[in-house]
């Protein structure tokens, strides 16, 4: 999953993107409105967490822009008023969800997941494939009952790859969903990471290599 933080407290959006990446989702940060708009027509993300008052461009702004341009990305507005009146507004503007600040950190993980499943077909809370099975709740992996200690970078591609149910995902889509934006496009961490995925999976091999494609399960 690739997340979107467009928040101007620096320090929150900074607490924010750590606290997703420990749920091994790939996170970007801007600081204001213009910022988010142009990373939106760079880069695919599966939800917008957007702080409504933010400078350059209004978080409301960004939601009408978004909207005119029919963007699939799910929007969570973030706002220090929980005033039902101010919720409404964000909703009619095109945000898919609403979360006054302060909030509870693991209220707005399960939103961002909720938000991510309406983007594509509903997929189970548990991942099978053979005897490799993953809960993407508890963010545990497991062969033939054996859990696997996996890195939060080995736990995302092999999610990626479970959700691809046998089809081939090229190392640049690998990139594009467990990476963030700072990832060097020419680099081998897709390379490093599939094979330390390979040795921890173990016996007989699990994941194919398809020459000038990528890989699949």
């Amino acid at each position: 999953m690739r997340i979107l933080v467009a928040e101007d407290e620096r320090f929150l959006a900074d607490l924010v993107a750590e606290g997703l990446r420990e749920q091994a989702m790939a996170v970007d940060i801007v600081h204001d409105g213009a910022a988010a708009l142009e990373h939106l027509v760079v880069n695919d993300y599966d939800v917008l967490v957007l702080d409504r008052d933010l400078p350059r461009v209004h978080g409301d702004e960004v939601c009408r822009e978004l909207a005119q341009r029919g963007e699939s990305v799910r929007i969570l507005m973030l706002t220090a008023s929980g005033a039902v009146h101010e919720r409404v507004t964000g909703l009619n503007l095109g945000a898919d969800d609403y979360l006054a600040k302060p909030f509870a950190f693991g209220e707005l993980v399960a939103r961002i997941r909720a938000l991510a499943r309406r983007g594509g077909p509903p997929l189970p809370p548990v991942l099978e494939w053979d005897d490799v099975t993953l809960d993407t709740a508890r963010r545990q992996a497991h062969r033939d009952g054996r859990y696997l200690p996996l890195s939060r970078k080995e736990y995302a591609v092999l999610e990626v790859l479970m959700q691809a149910r046998g089809k081939v995902v090229s190392t640049e889509e690998l990139l594009e969903r467990a990476w963030d934006e700072h990832t060097d496009p020419f680099t081998t961490v897709v390379k490093v990471t599939m094979s330390k995925l390979r040795a921890k999976l173990g016996d007989p091999p699990v994941i194919v290599t398809v020459p000038g494609s990528g890989y699949r399960l």
